[in-house]
């Protein structure tokens, strides 16, 4: 963002609400043209909830779509390896995985939440 690099920040149930509202307005393929070419998505809380049909299947054709040609930033409170679990199809799941993790970089922070520090600090007020 600091490069003046076009980015959109949606949670995983955001993501889904905006492709379901352009569906029903007859904006689909506008909206996710949109979520294709953005130069990065940020898709925060990946697998919080478990994907639904058709939510697994949007998913799948949003990542092969921007596969190699614009970058894509998920966030997720689970490990990696039980991201597969949020999908109830699993060989989707895992060719979506599969396609996010190729020429990824994987960071994890560990230690205590920061909501958790914060409201601990705000507490001994």
């Amino acid at each position: 963002m600091r490069a003046e690099i076009n980015v959109l920040f949606f949670t995983q149930t955001q993501l889904f609400k905006h492709l379901q509202a352009a569906r029903a307005t007859g904006e689909y393929d506008k909206k996710f043209q949109q979520l294709v070419t953005v130069p990065l998505l940020v898709i925060d809380d990946f697998g919080l909830k478990p994907f639904r049909t058709p939510q697994d299947e949007e998913l799948h054709d949003l990542i092969a779509e921007r596969y190699e040609k614009a970058s894509t930033m998920i966030t997720s409170n689970l490990d990696f390896p039980e991201w597969g679990d949020a999908f109830p199809n699993k060989l989707l799941g895992a060719a979506t995985i599969d396609r996010l993790a190729h020429g990824a970089y994987k960071i994890v922070l560990e230690g205590n939440s920061y909501r958790t520090f914060t409201e601990t600090k705000n507490d001994k007020k």
